[in-house]
């Protein structure tokens, strides 16, 4: 009497495992987690729109998705140029819950270090100030290793040309002064115990700074929070015309120590989480069980030197998904 196994169906599309991976440049590319799985997507349907021989005659398809991911990116930054110029006060890149969906998954514990420290609000805000072909270069070259030869396919320029891109978007990152663990650009590689034992120590001391600074808010408490602030501080609103928020940048501890004990005494019942936003410790308000704003930190020298309040409900779906906590 024979035995046959069970069919197990049909094997899984092997390109079906490149998506975690595109969308992690999508993001980086765009700032938008929206914008990047609407890229991703449309670089999926382009790959299905061929017929099988056509996919099959593709040697590498994690490389040619990678491509079309890029270009389709490439566009969307021209245009989102044009949409964030009538947008209603600031445009502050999407906010990403912590979740290892978002890192782009390299083995190396090193690697992986830098790829997650490329999400932070600074370094991403950097990107903002970069034209859309630097900003591909940079990004493709300095945080994902492409070589200029393959970046040069995306954007239609020389590898020179690419070269000389990517080195204009690292001065942009190095002029802007970004924190030294944002320092990707830079390709300086520790060795990996050192590395991740720095970012374990820096980690737990941004995340105790965050806490005070969310004790002192809660507690209304305006000296110990110009306290936890630097006395130039900057502190950037963004709610999309949808929802209340300040439409220029507040500036000056003593300044955000006041806005923030006025905000807390117009809005009663919320709640502060402490969540990792971007990779670092962050805040996270929520009313009635809804997140309602998320906030991101820079900090340098134990003193909050930058806030980056994102409060546009559209770029909140992540925190508000099913899931969310």
């Amino acid at each position: 009497m024979s035995t046959s196994e069970p069919d197990p169906g049909p094997e899984p599309d092997p390109v079906f495992g490149e998506r975690r991976r595109l969308i992690a440049v999508a993001y980086r590319l765009l700032g938008s987690l929206a914008d990047a799985e609407d890229a991703v997507q449309e670089a999926y349907a382009r790959w299905y729109a061929m017929s099988a021989p056509q996919r099959e005659a593709v040697e590498a398809p994690g490389a040619w998705l990678t491509t079309v991911a890029a270009r389709i990116c490439l566009d969307l930054l021209g245009s989102a140029r044009a949409r964030r110029e009538r947008y209603v006060g600031a445009w502050i890149p999407e906010p990403l819950p912590d979740r290892t969906d978002w890192t782009g998954g390299p083995a190396d514990p090193a690697d992986r270090v830098a790829l997650h420290e490329s999400v932070n609000m600074a370094f991403l805000v950097v990107l903002e100030s970069m034209t859309p072909a630097e900003r591909v270069a940079f990004v493709l070259h300095d945080v994902f290793r492409y070589p200029f030869a393959e970046i040069a396919g995306i954007i239609a320029r020389s590898p020179a040309a690419c070269r000389q891109l990517a080195a204009s978007g690292r001065r942009r990152v190095r002029s802007a002064q970004p924190p030294a663990s944002t320092s990707t650009s830079t390709h300086a590689r520790t060795t990996t115990s050192r590395t991740t034992a720095t970012t374990a120590s820096t980690t737990a001391g941004q995340a105790a700074l965050v806490r005070h600074f969310k004790e002192a808010w809660e507690a209304r408490d305006i000296k110990a929070l110009v306290g936890l602030l630097d006395p130039d501080a900057t502190m950037v609103a963004d709610g999309g015309g949808l929802v209340g928020a300040a439409l220029r940048p507040v500036e000056g501890g003593e300044r955000i120590a006041q806005y923030l004990i006025h905000m807390a005494a117009k809005a009663p019942g919320l709640t502060l989480l402490e969540r990792t936003v971007n990779g670092s410790p962050g805040l996270v308000a929520r009313h009635s069980g809804t997140t309602v704003t998320v906030a991101a930190f820079d900090l340098a020298a134990d003193r909050v030197t930058h806030i980056w309040a994102v409060r546009n409900p559209e770029k909140l779906r992540a925190w508000n998904g099913a899931g969310a906590s």
